[in-house]
């Protein structure tokens, strides 16, 4: 039986009726999977301690506790806290309060000298403070995009969306882009304004948009506007100007297909950052393949963005969200 077997694969091989198999080669946007990026360029701030839910973070002279839900492992040099101006305490009811041993001025800014830029710091009602210090490696990454277009004569207009406090937006618009801001709370909006004029932006080519980032983008097709790059943060929930839900896993995909159709034709970059566990890089890397894989022009990079964390010297590493990005082939 089994040299009848033989014989019988044998002979369908051997028939010239059999068509080969053939492998056509797809053109697609490569995708590189990797390492975790350290914002490790920081003066003005300082990831101190981590451990047990809390971490210790210097925001220029001001020294603050504040939770994270990343931060399972223990604390090196135990459970106290020393040292502190601001310790955030969660409540059992959701959210939580501040308590200050000695009360900071209302604001304070910082810089990251690396881009020239100044920044607004608040601590806010749910814990932030306005300004997330990993994303300072996407920052670097856009800027030096921008840049290099810039000096070879091209003009960048950039989109950011969920744009928050506009740390991006000042980055982008520091190296020589228009930039189009668009988030759907007021309030983060006046704040991105300011975070301009501390960092010398204040005539700046920025549009400061209060809308839904899904409507808004929808609007811009109909306009016929284009733009050389996205960069966008969303959020896990949220609700927009006029009420609308987001919600990620039902929404981003909508999203990103308006988006592309806003691109130019020959984008420099897309940005995906997010902070949520239901998104991992990978997740992010096909989202963008499935997006812009088909040009065939461009590379995808996905991974995690974190913070050295300063008391083991660096040994330990907060993650601190993902991003993925895709870029134009040179």
């Amino acid at each position: 039986m089994p040299a009848r077997r033989a014989k019988l694969r044998q002979a369908a091989l051997d028939n010239p009726r059999r068509p080969p198999l053939r492998c056509h080669p797809v053109s697609a946007s490569s995708i590189q999977r990797s390492p975790l990026l350290l914002a490790d360029g920081w003066r003005d701030y300082q990831l101190l301690h981590c451990g047990f839910g809390m971490k210790q973070e210097r925001w220029g002279r001001v020294n603050l506790v504040r939770p994270d839900p990343q931060v399972i492992w223990p604390k090196a040099d135990g459970p106290e806290w020393r040292g502190w101006d601001g310790f955030y305490h969660r409540s059992s009811e959701g959210g939580g309060r501040w308590e200050f041993r000695k009360q900071p001025p209302e604001h304070w800014t910082i810089g990251y000298e690396r881009l020239g830029l100044t920044f607004r710091i608040q601590p806010t009602s749910f814990k932030h403070t306005g300004l997330f210090p990993e994303q300072a490696v996407n920052w670097e990454w856009s800027s030096a995009l921008i840049k290099q277009a810039r000096a070879a004569g091209r003009e960048v207009n950039v989109l950011n969306l969920f744009g928050y406090t506009g740390a991006a937006t000042c980055a982008a618009a520091k190296a020589g882009a228009s930039v189009t801001h668009v988030d759907a709370s007021e309030g983060m909006v006046k704040w991105c304004k300011e975070n301009a004029a501390l960092s010398g932006l204040a005539e700046a080519p920025v549009r400061y948009i209060v809308d839904d980032c899904l409507k808004f983008v929808r609007r811009e097709i109909k306009r016929g506007r284009r733009y050389d790059a996205v960069i966008m943060d969303p959020p896990t929930y949220g609700r927009g100007t006029g009420g609308e839900m987001w919600k990620l896993e039902d929404s981003l995909w909508e999203l990103l297909r308006e988006c592309r159709e806003v691109l130019a034709p020959e984008p420099l970059f897309f940005l995906i950052n997010a902070y949520t566990a239901r998104l991992s890089p990978t997740v992010v890397a096909n989202l963008l393949h499935a997006l812009l894989g088909p040009r065939g022009d461009g590379v995808i990079t996905a991974g995690e963005v974190g913070l050295p964390v300063q008391a083991d010297s660096g040994a330990t590493v907060l993650p601190c969200g993902i991003y993925g990005r895709w870029q134009r082939s040179a």
